[in-house]
């Protein structure tokens, strides 16, 4: 579009105010560490700044949600140099943004302020509307004669605009102890992204060193203990975003982000969580919803439908694009003996967003319709494998050691919400349905069968692509071998006892990128040499699903 942009609506939305919580367990030393103990990268950047007392925005600047008239745009300020995240300190301090057309801001489109308080841990969120469709737009914020660094973004296509293609990022578990992110680094020099999709595990609860790689802590979490309270879940969010690759993706296209359970506590489910002990850590209801409300402060996404991300985003007539959030309403996982999987009471969804996603499904006139769906919804059975190999794939999947046929944690867990979602897809003939999975630290082409039991003779209602883990151990990490030496035994038998699964890659890092027109929906997985910070990528394969098929293969043409 070369005309220029003469006027736009704007609002700005604050953060929510924050009520404050009791420290909890192991905290007797936690409400000194919150404020005391500072990340390696945050204190670095400190001491520059500290003589000017100026503000700084030492965490980047980002965009999400893209609208076709809008996008959200986030930063944090340091007012001065103790306003650490998490700290509750800081003076009140009026942050200006300004979006334009260009680079050079000379063409611009929107501006206006807000005052970032520490109630909202001095977060800014500024809901920009009256934009242009299928436009790029440039931003910065600024404070105390202090300007950002730079940000890109784009909007969506018009609801009715016919897209010849779309083409996004996708990512998963992103543990910052594990090793660098080079993977958003990767993603961040394309210039192709309409936008990026993180598909949950954008941060991680633990203690220091209760998940590292392969028994090494690459860099420390901050704070150091398992987070508990608001303010630790504001640091170590804070500390996140002081990745440098992080930023830098970030920077260069929106964000399209959906939580997962280490946002909260390892296995989330509606009432606790596997890594919360109720009473000894405190009420879970308030660790919940400490990790909410940081949740909601640190990143650009608007909150949804009951405060949670499920949400509903559209890309012109080409694609729909369902988030799920997998972790507020479910029931709580079944353990080996106790509870049934096909119980019709147990859920994984909730009763609202299982009708909310059905009948946007139903409605949906889009080409395609993409799902993210933070944890696997294709049935996994373990087959025959060998013992060596049993053990640490079990520990990886969450799942008893003694070997079992299903992974709990995912839709495998809650096969009456899965059956009863892949019947409406059959029953209403919705195809072109491809579902976008992270969680589970591998890559994975499969098939949706309506009954994997006589699959592939029965039909298969939709298809998913898995992305690998940034970080975050796999299964060569686990047995501390050398990658691709499981891989080689393991692919051949989970896909003999899974006649769903076209490949599974389960050793390697990465990142996928979807590519999208109206004839295919196709991923292209890349993987990562190292999780260093001068990692390199190399394509590694590619799948799609044509149009009307509902079915996955192989492609040898990346894009």
């Amino acid at each position: 579009m070369t005309s220029r942009y003469r006027s736009s609506k704007s609002s700005v939305s604050a953060t929510a105010d924050v009520k404050s919580l009791s420290p909890r367990r192991r905290s007797v030393v936690k409400a000194a560490a919150a404020t005391a103990v500072l990340a390696g990268p945050l204190a670095a950047a400190l001491p520059a700044r500290a003589a000017a007392q100026a503000p700084a925005f030492l965490h980047g600047v980002a965009s999400g949600d893209p609208l076709p008239d809008g996008i959200l745009l986030w930063t944090r300020v340091t007012p001065v140099p103790e306003a650490t995240p998490g700290s509750g300190t800081g003076p009140d301090t009026e942050v200006s943004w300004t979006v334009a057309r260009d680079k050079a801001f000379t063409d611009i489109v929107a501006k206006g302020a807000t005052l970032a308080t520490a109630a909202s841990d001095h977060t800014v969120k500024a809901d920009i509307r009256g934009l242009k469709p299928a436009t790029e737009y440039w931003f910065r914020f600024s404070a105390g004669g202090t300007d950002s660094p730079v940000g890109r973004t784009r909007t969506a296509p018009a609801p009715d605009a016919a897209v010849g293609g779309l083409r996004f990022g996708v990512v998963s578990c992103a543990n910052w102890e594990a090793g660098h992110f080079a993977a958003y680094r990767h993603l961040a020099a394309r210039t192709d992204l309409d936008a990026w999709l993180h598909l949950g595990d954008y941060i991680y609860e633990y203690a220091s060193g209760g998940y590292g790689t392969r028994g090494t802590v690459v860099r420390p979490h901050s704070p150091a203990h398992e987070i508990l309270t608001l303010a630790d879940y504001r640091l170590r969010h804070g500390t996140y975003k002081t990745d440098p690759d992080l930023q830098a993706l970030h920077a260069k296209a929106p964000v399209i982000a959906m939580w997962d359970d280490h946002e909260f506590a390892n296995d989330t489910w509606s009432g606790g969580a596997e890594n919360h002990t109720e009473g000894a850590e405190g009420a879970w209801a308030a660790r919940q919803a400490a990790a909410k409300q940081a949740y909601f402060e640190w990143m650009p996404v608007r909150p949804a439908i009951e405060g949670t991300t499920y949400r509903r985003l559209r890309f012109g007539k080409l694609a729909d694009l369902s988030l799920l959030d997998l972790r507020s309403f479910r029931s709580q996982q079944v353990s080996l003996g106790k509870g049934e999987v096909d119980d019709p009471d147990r859920t994984i969804t909730g009763r609202a967003q299982l009708d909310w996603l059905k009948a946007g499904l139903s409605a949906s006139d889009a080409t395609w319709r993409l799902v993210g769906t933070s944890v696997m919804i294709s049935p996994f059975a373990i087959g025959s494998l060998p013992a060596s190999l049993l053990k640490p794939l079990a520990k990886l999947l969450g799942l008893p050691q003694e070997g079992i046929a299903f992974n709990t944690d995912q839709w495998d867990g809650y096969t009456d919400d899965r059956r009863e979602l892949l019947a409406h897809l059959r029953g209403n003939a919705i195809r072109n349905t491809v579902f976008l999975t992270g969680d589970i630290h591998m890559a994975w082409a499969n098939d949706v069968p309506v009954n994997a039991g006589t699959y592939p003779l029965s039909a298969s209602a939709a298809t998913e692509f898995v992305v690998t883990s940034v970080t975050s151990d796999n299964l060569d990490d686990i047995l501390k071998v050398s990658e691709g030496t499981v891989s080689s035994v393991a692919a051949p038998l989970i896909k003999a006892a899974n006649r769903h699964v076209h490949w599974v890659d389960t050793d390697r890092h990465g990142y996928g990128v979807l590519d999208i027109t109206a004839e295919r929906a196709q991923m292209d997985y890349y993987v990562l040499s190292a999780r260093t910070p001068d990692a390199t990528a190399a394509w590694a394969r590619s799948y799609r699903t044509r149009s009307g098929t509902q079915k996955v293969e192989r492609s040898y043409d990346p894009v």
